[in-house]
């Protein structure tokens, strides 16, 4: 009886000490992703796809359990896979990691494919994230996030953990903080204020070096502002959702051009969101009310339309942000479908190669 008391006295005491004294040891994480269906390109086969559809991503779950993670499940019960629930904005770092907003769940998904890691970032501080709508790497994997309800913009490392807060308020600055683009070699930071017509030129410190913009209808001027990209060109692309166009500037803000109108034709907008451009300049729009991306020239003519309203791969219900990485992959948020789908967009074909 006495080793059986001790044995119960003590088991509790070992499993505790356990999952503290391995609580660092690492669990492997990997994405969570839908079936694949028919390969799904555009334009449809047999021309030469520009975009095709390679995966969507509904969330990340625990693979590679840590003894950590087992004395966690057996004391806590099993490990939850972390769904997307209704992605608003995504970036990719440099080393392929991934930031996905996701208002649904109030949180950012921040997954680094090459350690197989999977971080949650919903607080900053004792502070909690409440509208977290905007996402950005800079060149050193620090993670900056915007979230429109707190008005400010919160800094992590390339870790998920939490270092400081830009707190703009007061100031003539952010009254509503959406869409958030880097520049690697400037090193700024793109801030988009959405109520103020505004867009902003920070330091890594959250210091304002420039802005531009104001309320109009005129080159330069933005009726709510949302989403932005800056391109490898050196171009800042921003969508002026309720002038139903895109604006580019230089990484100044010097206006450079703008395209687009309302309507319900191709290459008109209805409520255009997010933007990105790719290697070659092609310029991608989503329009959210009607359930697809439109391609553009650098010209801003009309090229392509990608997907329509569904539930299947390439379809798409209410997008919202996209990117483009380094490897010309573009990243859609299916923000209603609880999604994030991956595309590879090709070079466009040399008219040498079109008779091979």
């Amino acid at each position: 009886m006495g080793r059986r008391r001790v044995l119960r006295d003590v088991l509790p005491v070992f499993f505790v000490a356990s999952l503290l004294l391995c609580s660092a040891c690492a669990s492997k994480w990997s994405m969570k992703t839908e079936p694949e269906e028919a390969q799904i390109q555009w334009p449809q086969s047999p021309a030469p796809p520009k975009v095709r559809h390679v995966v969507s991503l509904n969330g990340f779950k625990e693979t590679g359990a840590s003894f950590g993670s087992i004395v966690r499940s057996i004391i806590f019960g099993g490990t939850e896979d972390q769904d997307i629930t209704r992605p608003v904005a995504v970036s990719v770092g440099s080393d392929g990691r991934m930031a996905v907003a996701d208002i649904g769940s109030k949180c950012v998904h921040l997954f680094v494919p090459k350690e197989q890691q999977y971080f949650k970032v919903f607080k900053a501080d004792s502070l909690e994230l409440s509208s977290p709508v905007g996402v950005a790497f800079d060149d050193g994997l620090r993670l900056y996030v915007s979230d429109s309800a707190l008005n400010r913009i919160f800094v992590y490392d390339g870790g998920g953990t939490y270092l400081f807060s830009m707190n703009l308020t007061g100031s003539p600055a952010l009254e509503r903080s959406t869409g958030l683009a880097f520049d690697r070699g400037r090193k700024i930071l793109y801030a988009a204020n959405t109520l103020g017509n505004r867009i902003y030129g920070l330091t890594e410190k959250g210091d304002i070096v420039f802005s531009f913009g104001g309320r109009g209808i005129g080159d330069g001027q933005f009726n709510y502002p949302t989403h932005i990209f800056f391109s490898a060109s050196g171009l800042l692309y921003v969508t002026d959702t309720m002038n139903f166009r895109v604006q580019i500037f230089d990484s100044t803000g010097k206006f450079v051009s703008a395209f687009g109108r309302h309507g319900d034709g191709s290459g008109d907008f209805a409520m255009p969101k997010g933007v990105a451009s790719d290697k070659e300049g092609a310029i991608y729009v989503v329009d959210s009310l009607f359930d697809n991306i439109q391609l553009f020239n650098m010209d801003g003519q009309f090229l392509l339309t990608l997907g329509a309203r569904g539930t299947g791969q390439g379809e798409f219900w209410l997008p919202s942000g996209i990117f483009i990485d380094a490897g010309d992959k573009l990243y859609v948020c299916d923000t209603y479908n609880g999604r994030v789908q991956v595309f590879q967009i090709f070079p466009r074909q040399k008219e040498s190669e079109k008779g091979d």
